[in-house]
């Protein structure tokens, strides 16, 4: 069998979104589940639209989620370089190898004239397509133009008859009619070449065997196919996955609040967890398991289980999914998630260490993610607090009323503020009164802290200190 190699070719724009991320996911298990090659590529063909330091960005991600390439542009391999705009002599060389088979053309087009048939495409309401007028130019008139400085493109000859059929794992047999295809451009004039031209010479030459990206290049992969035979080289497995999309069913965007891995990673989601969650967008195991760690994930990993339909970016399933890494995490990586967080939402002078520990403590089994912590933790840092409906209506029993102020006596008592004094307190009014469960937690725990459900309450009580328990009980 031939040696599985994959690649992730990724733009230089900035952060690394959601969608970027699952299709690198998808390429480094395929690679890995054939003990292959996972490469990283950077296309940077569209100067235009590149962010400085993006490269980085892309490697941190690919770092912090395991997805560790074998090649790319900061380790190299032997079919380097791995930067597109450091392989334009390669492009050109390969595009000029097309028009001497004749399965290539220069055009000198100009834009004026583009815009011209664009026009009357447009006023027939049909789609714009070149009408190949450079085609019919003769090996005298191109020698001509180019002594000139006429600026040109080169131009890929397409068949206009016939159908182009191909396979894909997730979608089955493509069959696309010839006459649709443009002769599309594979060198600009700037000698940088189109994206569609330069992955087709890269696949190749980088001896990629499995091509992984989102089904919107379903329509482009006949004009790919077309490459590979005018060279007469072997076409890769085409493995198209399904949008990622929102629950309107729209593609996803920044604005739906998952722009980014690092969004998330910043907002103390782990980098394993989101990898967990991204490999089960548009993909399942053969059993109901939903936890997988990325070694787990390389032995099961199975292409053909890909779904065709549209992965819906489901905020709650990755909370679900993140909430059982954090359970996992040791204190002082539950710190590193958190604390930050808090310092940046709270005054957090008047604390020391040991509070800020045990607050972030008593509530790992309560967050779904670092950032959280503001949320939930705000009824420590707020003066005043209010009850909502529900709480109000559960504080009109006269027995809730009672053990409030039973439970506010004993409090007033305690002189060494402590978790055993707190419990002492609690057990004292518990057989003062002969109530139990419910009916003698809820009242305390409304009045202290607003809720009718949190952390363990002793803990509750004492991080929110003697003086704002007094306060909030006899309010």
């Amino acid at each position: 069998m031939k040696r599985v190699r994959t690649r992730f070719a990724p733009s230089p724009t900035g952060y690394m979104h959601v969608g970027n991320l699952r299709s690198a996911i998808f390429g480094y298990l395929v690679a890995k589940h054939y003990d292959g090659d996972f490469l990283l590529r950077i296309e940077d063909t569209d100067q235009t639209r590149q962010v400085e330091g993006a490269v980085e960005f892309i490697y941190n991600t690919c770092n912090l989620c395991g997805l560790v390439p074998d090649e790319g542009p900061m380790n190299s391999g032997n079919y380097g370089p791995y930067t597109q705009s450091e392989r334009l002599p390669i492009y050109k060389k390969y595009a000029e190898q097309l028009v001497e088979m004749g399965q290539a053309y220069y055009c000198f087009c100009d834009e004026e004239r583009l815009d011209e048939i664009r026009k009357i495409a447009d006023s027939n309401k049909i789609a714009f397509l070149y009408d190949g007028h450079c085609k019919k130019l003769t090996k005298e008139e191109i020698d001509e133009k180019i002594a000139n400085g006429e600026k040109y493109v080169i131009r890929q000859k397409m068949p206009k008859e016939g159908l182009s059929i191909y396979h894909d794992v997730v979608y089955g047999e493509m069959t696309f009619e010839n006459k649709l295809l443009e002769d599309q451009i594979l060198l600009k004039s700037d000698n940088f070449p189109t994206y569609n031209f330069a992955n087709v010479v890269d696949d190749h030459l980088m001896e990629i065997s499995h091509v992984i990206r989102g089904n919107e290049y379903l329509t482009s992969t006949p004009k790919y196919n077309h490459l590979y035979d005018a060279f007469g080289w072997e076409k890769p497995v085409y493995i198209h996955l399904p949008m990622v999309v929102d629950f309107d069913m729209k593609k996803l965007s920044k604005r739906h609040g998952a722009s980014s891995f690092m969004d998330l990673y910043d907002s103390g989601y782990l980098p394993a967890a989101v990898v967990n969650y991204l490999s089960l967008l548009g993909w399942s195991p053969e059993t109901t398991d939903e936890i997988f760690s990325l070694e787990e994930l390389i032995k099961i990993f199975d292409p053909a289980r890909i779904n065709k339909s549209p992965a819906v970016y489901d905020v709650k399933k990755l909370n679900w999914v993140n909430a059982h890494y954090i359970k996992k995490l040791e204190l002082d990586e539950l710190l590193k998630i958190t604390v930050p967080h808090l310092k940046e939402a709270y005054d957090l002078s008047d604390k020391t260490d040991e509070w800020v520990n045990h607050l972030v403590k008593i509530y790992h089994n309560h967050i779904s993610y670092g950032k959280e912590i503001i949320e939930v933790t705000d009824l420590f840092f707020k003066k005043d607090i209010s009850l909502d409906d529900e709480c109000k209506e559960f504080m009109k029993d006269e027995t809730a009323k009672e053990v409030v102020s039973t439970f506010a006596k004993h409090i007033k008592k305690i002189n060494d503020w402590n978790m055993d004094n707190i419990v002492s307190a609690i057990n004292n009014t518990k057989e003062e009164l002969s109530v139990k469960g419910k009916m003698l937690y809820m009242p305390i725990r409304i009045m202290v802290s607003g809720q009718m459900h949190g952390p363990e309450l002793p803990d509750t009580i004492y991080l929110l200190g003697k003086e704002t328990v007094i306060n909030r009980l006899n309010n």
